[in-house]
This record gives structure tokens, C-alpha cells and sequence, in this order.
């Protein structure tokens, strides 16, 4: 079947609603019972899968993410007490899939995704699973003026006990796109106060949905952030990104490893920035996705001329 575009409405007709999306938005008219062990299953299982989308691929990950979303769809016209936790892990599972959608270039089909999260959100009363759609979605938006509108609405839906982690993440995005636009102003403030916010979060511990904010995706925000501006801070904000991430490639490391090398080759120093630009091509080749794809157009344009054939494959991977 077509997939068709839910941009604007998660109202379903016949045929919409055999779509993912489209069962989630029906069942959210609905009510009744589930037990406490399935209800729980249901919920660590979207939990785990914001983990997973950390090492897999989106192509690997979409059947995945939309068949739990199905589970939990099935599931909810039957919730009972469990209603309100089911809806919120249905609207996480929703924005994965949204997330992943977008990566595979299925732009409707992710804003499809985006619509019924925010109506679980608005379903279950909880804003934080706003801020999730909207700050996905600012990735995909089609101006800048629109991105840093649906930061700016993420970044009120994320205050409150146990959002630190999520309202560095908004926060960060908002200075990233403010940097694209050359408002250093707002973008240093933004990026201050993901800092600070940073200062109390844990990631491990909050939602599931904020792992991916370790202390190295705080850097390679930082680290955008500064490249745009062309602030001095880039070259110690880049050497302090060197000594966290050592030998290793942490996890979601495509975009903190595409950050890192943009950095330090924009910096001057081309020798680290030409290692870390090696790492950052073997980790996208090992996990494509549009981000990845975004930072090697920039890295190739930044490499020395003696690394012609490397640039040369970058290009190919971002074309």
C-alpha cells in the first residue's frame, strides 16, 4: 500500500489506518485493561529500543520500532490503569520511528510519526514527549526561522524535576541552529544554559530517549556551535573532546566523531584532524545515517589536498 501523508492530522480515513501511525492515533480513542507485567514489558521494550538506536542502523531498526509500536497500539485499548504509561511509551516509540523515518529520507512518513507523538503527549499530559517530536522534527524543518520555533516550544516543554538531560539536549540544538544563522548572542546563551542544565543531568537515568546525550555529544554540540561561529573557544573545546574520547568510539559516535574532525581541521591542526576523520569514515560506513552524512559534505571541504581520495569517498558517501 502507498504510504500517505499525515502532515498537519493523525484524523484517520480506512486506509490510514493500516499504517503504524494511524493505529496508534485510533487506539488512542480507546480504553480498558492490560496486567502489570505486560504493561511493563511493553515499556522497557521502548525503553530498549532508544538504546538500540544508539549501534544500529535505521534501515536494521525500522521493522523493529514499528512492530512494537504495534504491540503497544494493540495493547492500549485494553490499558486501564496503565493507560497514561502506555500512551507515553507508545508517543516515545512513535518519535523513534519518526527519527528513523527521516534518516531513511521518508520525510512524510516522519512527520506522520512527529503528529501522533504530540498527540500522545497531549493524550497522557506530558510535555517532555513533546519536546522529543519537536526537536526531531527541527532537524527536518524547511527554514531556519522554523527550527528555532520548534526548539523554542521543546525547551518549554522540558523544564521541571527530571528533564536536565532533555534540556541540555534542546538547548544545545537551539544554539546549534542559532549559530547557523549567525546569531552568536543567542547561540552562546543557549549553548550556556545547555551547559549548565548538563551540570545536573544524568543521562543513564532520566528517559530512555536521552541516552545518546553523553559528555561527548555535549562537546560536538559545543563543538558546532563554535566551528559556525568561528570562535576561538573551537581549538580548546576540541583538544578537551580529544582527551574524553581516547581510544574509543562512544556510542551514537558518528556525529561526535564528524564534529571532532570539522573541528580540529577548521582549527589548524591537520594531522589529529586527519586521524579523526578516518575514524569518523569507518563509524559512518558502519552506521549511515543523514546526520553522518551532513558532517562528511563539511569534513571533505576542510581536508588538505594530500587527502584528495579520502575527501573523494566522503563526497561519494554524502552525495
Amino acid at each position: 500500500m502507498k504510504r500517505r501523508k499525515l502532515l498537519g492530522s493523525a484524523a484517520i480515513g480506512v486506509s490510514a489506518a493500516a499504517e503504524p501511525w494511524g493505529r496508534l492515533a485510533f487506539a488512542l480513542s480507546k480504553g480498558s485493561r492490560i496486567d502489570t507485567p505486560a504493561a511493563i514489558a511493553l515499556i522497557n521494550r521502548a525503553a530498549d529500543l532508544h538504546v538500540q538506536e544508539l549501534n544500529l542502523s535505521a534501515r536494521r531498526l525500522q521493522s523493529t520500532v514499528e512492530s512494537h509500536l504495534d504491540a503497544i497500539t494493540a495493547a492500549l485499548p485494553h490499558a486501564g490503569e496503565h493507560e497514561r504509561a502506555l500512551t507515553i511509551a507508545a508517543g516515545e516509540t512513535a518519535a523513534l520511528a519518526g527519527w528513523v523515518a527521516w534518516d531513511l529520507g521518508e520525510y512524510d512518513k516522519a512527520g506522520a510519526y512527529y503528529n501522533v507523538t504530540t498527540e500522545c503527549a497531549a493524550k497522557a499530559g506530558h510535555p517532555p514527549l513533546r519536546a522529543l517530536a519537536l526537536t526531531y522534527a527541527s532537524y527536518g524543518a524547511s527554514t531556519p526561522k522554523r527550527k528555532l520555533e520548534l526548539l523554542s516550544q521543546a525547551s518549554q516543554d522540558v523544564r521541571g524535576h527530571g528533564n536536565a538531560t532533555a534540556a541540555a539536549w534542546v538547548l544545545g540544538r537551539r544554539a546549534e541552529e542559532s549559530a547557523a544563522v549567525g546569531d552568536e548572542t543567542g547561540a552562546l546563551r543557549a549553548l550556556d544554559r545547555a551547559r549548565f542544565a548538563y551540570d545536573f543531568a544524568d543521562h543513564t537515568s532520566e528517559q530512555a530517549w536521552v541516552r545518546f546525550v553523553t559528555p561527548y555529544r555535549m562537546d560536538s554540540l559545543a563543538l558546532s556551535v563554535y566551528g559556525q561561529l568561528g570562535r576561538s573557544e573551537l581549538t580548546a573545546t576540541a583538544d578537551t573532546a580529544v582527551d574524553r574520547l581516547g581510544d574509543e568510539l562512544p556510542d551514537g559516535g558518528v556525529v561526535v566523531l564528524g564534529d571532532l574532525a570539522a573541528a580540529l581541521l577548521c582549527g589548524g591542526d591537520v594531522e589529529q584532524g586527519v586521524y579523526v576523520s578516518r575514524q569518523f569514515t569507518a563509524a559512518s560506513q558502519a552506521k549511515p545515517n543523514t546526520m553522518g552524512k551532513e558532517r562528511a559534505a563539511k569534513i571533505a571541504a576542510w581536508l588538505p589536498d594530500s587527502e584528495r581520495e579520502l575527501a573523494h569517498h566522503l563526497r561519494q558517501f554524502a552525495s
